[in-house]
């Protein structure tokens, strides 16, 4: 049975963790007073400012911030200030009992998508595939707010996981299933294949997004996890969208979904916004959904948050 966190409530505490790559300092402050202008108090990890080329700090020290933050009894919510690279480098170092016996909300994408799909795996802690601190200013959208904040706030279900009106889900391949939810960004996956840490899809409705890849690399990535045997164990499969992502010898993203996703014979939904997207729906990620894809419906069968 998952473990939901806490539902989040006005002055309530997020810890700030930087867990793969840096952020400039001045970007951490900027969103930091954003989020506390939103009725959040915020402690920070000891090496939340750590820059170390493509890494903010050592694999231990991030880590230890993590850790530290999961151990702090005021905490109710741990946001990371970006992914980058590296989080997969964090994994054996986590204290994954200790991160069951004290829930906390966590939530991000892009690189974090590896450790929000492992926490759920070996702790089995309900994690959110949505905003990360970089999120909060006023540029974004405030679909994504809504998305968030609802998310973490509500117990209400059944409940629809809706795009923004102008981008409708698409039903691609017919078929109605249930189960949880995972995934996330398709290279992080790709990295932790062969590992403890690989994304166990047995039985789940998978999610995939990805952004800045030309399309022939995407189709390198999807064939890697089709011969790992991960299309082959799920449910159903959620294609989020491709964010920025160029076409390669005369294909598009579309043509790969056509060619290489539908023949795969899975309940098939497309066009989903989340992850490196402009808008970003929220994903609990280990929490049951149904997945409708004769009619192009996700809806959210349980609360992410008790």
């Amino acid at each position: 049975m998952a473990i939901k966190p806490r539902a989040l409530q006005r002055g309530d505490t997020v810890g700030i963790v930087t867990l793969g790559s840096p952020l400039p300092g001045t970007e951490i402050n900027a969103r930091l007073a954003y989020l506390q202008s939103l009725g959040l108090q915020v402690v920070l990890g000891e090496h939340v400012y750590d820059a170390n080329g493509f890494l903010a700090g050592t694999d231990e020290e991030r880590a230890g911030d993590l850790m530290t933050m999961f151990s702090d009894t005021r905490v109710r919510m741990i946001l990371p200030t970006r992914g980058g690279v590296g989080v997969e480098a964090i994994l054996p170092y986590l204290d994954y009992e200790l991160i069951s016996r004290n829930p906390k909300i966590v939530s991000g994408y892009s690189d974090i998508t590896v450790l929000l799909n492992t926490l759920y795996q070996f702790s089995d802690l309900v994690t959110l595939h949505s905003l990360l601190l970089l999120d909060f200013r006023p540029g974004t959208a405030p679909y994504n707010f809504e998305q968030f904040f609802t998310t973490l706030s509500s117990t209400a279900a059944p409940r629809p996981i809706t795009n923004p009106p102008e981008i409708p889900l698409t039903g691609r391949v017919p078929g109605n299933v249930s189960g949880p939810i995972v995934g996330g960004n398709l290279t992080s996956f790709v990295g932790s294949l062969g590992t403890r840490f690989e994304i166990d899809t047995r039985g789940k409705i998978l999610l995939l997004e990805e952004v800045h890849e030309p399309v022939n690399t995407v189709y390198r990535y999807m064939e890697h996890l089709r011969l790992a045997g991960k299309f082959q164990d799920c449910a159903g499969i959620v294609m989020g969208q491709c964010s920025q992502c160029l076409n390669a010898y005369g294909k598009t993203y579309e043509d790969l979904i056509n060619e290489f996703v539908v023949p795969l014979g899975k309940p098939l939904v497309t066009n989903l916004a989340s992850g490196h997207g402009y808008y970003k729906a929220a994903i609990p990620i280990g929490v049951q959904v149904n997945l409708n894809a004769d009619d192009g419906v996700l809806t959210l069968l349980e609360p992410a948050v008790q």
